[in-house]
């Protein structure tokens, strides 16, 4: 799933190259009438309104907050975008072939198999376009006022870095760690809690709990306050360190040119079960086991 660094390159990447278009057209091939997606545009009555806000608009800003995509447009609406477990944007050239879009260039990146699960294709005023990719079709479109954004997302925590993209209340440590404390969960579960921390998921949970040498199945009234200050410096250094790598692709993310990150190549702990710690003589072995429902991986020797 898109994290942080994930999100953070995607925006980065729109900023640098959709500011100032036009939207002049939009494609959906997914639609539903299931409840959970009654505003989104997999909904195609809501798909017809969608349309009618966004065709004409030009792009002003992009920005984030926690894991959302905010594309604000100049008649005062905004797109609002989740990329879920298997979503990314991808921005460049395709053409419609036999109801199928391949992107113009056969040599592009955009013809990795991963960059082929097109379910939105906007088109705009420059004759490019932004597509959805979603394998496993979690991922949300949606609009929204612009002025109702605030309270929309009001409930949605900042995230640990203050990064020039990132939209929302800043991140106090303080705070963050009054609420940790307060749950009875692990520490693990805690960390991916979108309510209390915004932008980090199951991997980078991982790598931070390892730097930390936190075990994730403590609960968080258990850390002393040389863990907390540990947690919190981990917690932006592994940040940090996947926006560096261009985020993580072990699974399908891809930059907006259909372009792998590298952070998978960097793990510490994350998808390295059974190998030897890389803790400096530490003796131990990476295992996993699930943990409020998600996976984790750690070092029982070095982590406590």
């Amino acid at each position: 799933m898109p994290e942080l660094p994930e999100v953070y390159t995607t925006v980065k990447g729109l900023q640098e190259n959709i500011l100032g278009l036009k939207i002049t057209d939009i494609w959906s091939g997914v639609f539903s009438d299931h409840k959970l997606f009654r505003n989104t545009i997999k909904n195609k009555k809501y798909f017809v309104s969608f349309k009618k806000n966004v065709i004409g608009a030009k792009v002003i800003s992009v920005r984030q907050v926690s894991k959302n995509i905010l594309i604000n447009l100049n008649n005062d609406f905004t797109i609002v975008i989740h990329m879920k477990m298997t979503g990314h944007l991808l921005y460049g050239s395709w053409i419609k072939d036999e109801g199928l879009w391949k992107p113009k260039d056969k040599k592009s990146l955009l013809n990795d198999p991963y960059n082929r699960h097109i379910r939105a294709m906007f088109s705009f005023s420059n004759n490019k376009q932004l597509a959805f990719c979603d394998s496993r079709k979690f991922g949300t479109i949606e609009i929204f006022e612009t002025k109702e954004i605030e309270n929309d997302f009001k409930g949605i925590a900042p995230s640990p870095l203050d990064l020039p993209t990132q939209a929302g209340k800043k991140f106090s440590e303080r705070e963050v760690k009054e609420k940790l404390l307060k749950s009875s969960r692990d520490i693990k579960t805690l960390l991916m809690d979108q309510k209390i921390i915004g932008g980090i998921g199951n991997i980078y949970s991982d790598e931070m709990l390892f730097k930390s040498h936190i075990l994730p199945t403590r609960k968080s009234k258990s850390l002393n306050d040389s863990e907390w200050k540990l947690l919190f410096k981990s917690m932006k250094e592994v940040l940090k360190r996947g926006i560096k790598f261009g985020g993580d692709s072990m699974s399908d993310y891809r930059n907006i040119f259909g372009e792998k990150g590298n952070y998978q190549n960097a793990h510490l702990v994350y998808g390295r079960v059974g190998q030897k710690c890389l803790t400096k003589n530490c003796s131990g072995i990476i295992k996993k086991k699930k943990i409020g429902g998600r996976s984790a991986s750690y070092c029982d020797v070095c982590q406590k």
